[in-house]
């Protein structure tokens, strides 16, 4: 089984990219996080695991997080996997939980996803619906993931042109997998 991490700051694809790759490779497994932030207007009611305050501390006390972070004004954390047989897992993010994973799985592909720059990151926020202070907020935010990872074993995927983009990160995944197959 390949752990997969797919990390990179708000508003740069990352969840495009990983659903397009869930979409056309039946081999991965998308871990799905939880979180106790609201769902944004137009977002999937499947995108995160919706929880309350409660509901998430109790999943943390009883163990049930593989990692679990306190982000801006929100916790969120991705559950212990269970995935089906056969099937490789894909976690979708931040760059602290990635140390996590690949803390717990050593053999595990780190991706970070990046737009082109930071003013495209910016209007792809605000196209998507982010509060102001939320922009501001994951701006200064970008700054410190990306920071964070340069330090660590990320191949790093320019998400410029969607489809590109998609196209080098399930070729990093084929190469991982080392059977030139999917």
């Amino acid at each position: 089984m390949l752990v997969i991490v797919i990390s990179g700051p708000g508003g740069v694809g990352k969840g495009t990219v990983v659903s397009d790759l869930v979409a056309s490779d039946d081999k991965l497994w998308l871990s799905r996080s939880w979180t106790t932030r609201d769902r944004r207007e137009g977002e999937a009611a499947n995108a995160y695991n919706f929880v309350t305050e409660d509901q998430f501390s109790d999943h943390v006390q009883r163990g049930g997080f593989i990692e679990w972070v306190e982000f801006l004004d929100y916790r969120q954390g991705s559950p212990l996997p269970e995935p089906p047989a056969g099937c490789d897992v894909l976690f979708e993010i931040d760059v602290v939980g990635a140390a996590r994973i690949k803390e717990m799985f050593p053999d595990s592909l780190l991706i970070f996803i990046d737009a082109p720059d930071r003013e495209e990151q910016e209007s792809r926020l605000r196209s998507r619906g982010d509060a102001e202070e939320r922009v501001q907020q994951r701006l200064k935010k970008a700054s410190e993931e990306m920071a964070k990872a340069s330090e660590m074993p990320f191949e790093i995927v320019v998400n410029d042109d969607l489809d590109v983009a998609v196209q080098e990160v399930r070729n990093l995944i084929v190469a991982a997998r080392g059977d030139g197959g999917e």
